[in-house]
């Protein structure tokens, strides 16, 4: 069997345009339409947006691993990195921020030279005690001679999913991609670029451990490139997450064999890739129905008490609020008397800013009116 890093045409990837032509297309539209929506987000929304997203991107590019972090250290550190403070949150351990902070870099700064020293530094940061779990590692080095093979099934019962470029081929294949990674900048598609890229680094596998999240976050960068954002609006761990199974058997498939042709996994790559910018509304689409919210309703003459309970709502969400706004809790909310808290949701209500749900008399609740008037 050869790897597709044993063929002689490698790295010179080949793709069928005719079959991701259209796809390409559709992945630009869905791209463009859902970063037109976001950018109507304000400054305070844009950091909630973000704290969100860069949140679930560290669990789930680390659960594709089988790493399961605790979501409070989690939100502690990007809270701390993002320069805002959070309730009751502790210091994260230093895996944690290293990996934050790796995300960050990768994304915040993706205008910098991306180079064996910089990837380096990510990768001493994703394994500051050394360790990976209880085994010892080249932390922030290319991996040494040992074989570096995919390999999954019981001792004895081994099955290779996929064998990488030999350690010593490690420094000149790093130098062919950073050259690559170079020279594609806007001569490439940049949602093109980013799938080859992380196919690319995936294969030559230069570390110990960790190369799947390294390729995750160079895929982010990448599409931060084409985006010219430093901000991450959606998730692409979160959807591997979800796909997981698939992502690894289409990399199996295209790392095998006579060929350069990475035509199966980049289609793939950009079906995900939409599936991502869609699931994004299930982790900021809080912070994009407020932001619709207020743009709809500026012109509303609301007091303090009223933009308070309404923010609340949509911060808790419909799910989260136990069963709907009523007087008792707007006057626990706000410390109005009771008939001006129903004069308050009465105001609210004829104003379409909220609807009242089945129920009558003391049994009285209501919810966020979105949508247009």
């Amino acid at each position: 069997m050869k790897y597709i890093w044993q063929n002689q045409s490698w790295p010179d990837f080949t793709w069928d345009s005719s079959s991701l032509l259209s796809l390409l297309g559709q992945a630009r539209r869905t791209q463009g339409d859902f970063l037109a929506r976001v950018r109507r987000l304000g400054f305070k929304l844009n950091e909630e947006a973000q704290a969100n997203i860069l949140t679930e991107e560290a669990i789930k590019t680390s659960a594709i691993e089988g790493e399961l972090l605790n979501l409070q250290a989690v939100r502690s550190s990007v809270a701390r990195h993002l320069g805002f403070p959070l309730a009751g949150s502790g210091k994260a351990p230093r895996s944690v921020d290293g990996l934050i902070e790796v995300i960050l870099d990768a994304t915040q700064n993706y205008e910098n030279t991306l180079s064996a020293e910089r990837l380096k530094s990510w990768h001493g940061a994703l394994f500051p005690t050394g360790y990976s779990g209880l085994y010892k590692i080249r932390a922030g080095q290319w991996r040494g001679e040992e074989p570096m093979r995919v390999v999954s099934g019981a001792i004895g019962r081994e099955k290779i999913h996929f064998e990488a470029p030999p350690g010593t081929a490690i420094e000149a294949e790093m130098c062919k991609f950073f050259e690559w990674w170079q020279v594609s900048l806007n001569k490439m598609d940049g949602i093109l670029r980013a799938g080859i890229a992380h196919f690319y680094f995936i294969t030559i596998h230069p570390f110990e451990d960790g190369n799947g999240r390294i390729a995750r976050v160079l895929t982010d960068m990448a599409l931060a490139q084409d985006e010219k954002l430093n901000v991450r609006y959606y998730s692409f761990s979160s959807q591997i997450m979800e796909e997981r199974d698939s992502y690894y058997k289409v990399l199996e498939k295209c790392s095998k064999g006579e060929s350069v042709d990475l035509t199966p996994w980049l289609i793939w790559f950009f079906e995900c890739y939409q599936r991502a910018i869609q699931r994004s509304d299930k982790i900021i689409g809080k912070v994009l129905a407020k932001a619709d919210f207020w743009n709809e309703h500026a012109q509303a003459e609301l007091n303090e008490r009223q933009i308070k309970v309404l923010n609340r709502i949509m911060d808790t969400g419909p799910d989260d609020f136990d069963g709907g706004l009523t007087t008792r809790k707007y006057v626990s909310m706000t410390k109005a008397s009771r008939a001006t808290a129903f004069r308050e949701i009465s105001d609210m209500l004829d104003k379409k800013l909220l609807r009242q749900l089945p129920g009558k008399g003391r049994n009285a609740h209501y919810d966020i009116q979105y949508g247009k008037r």
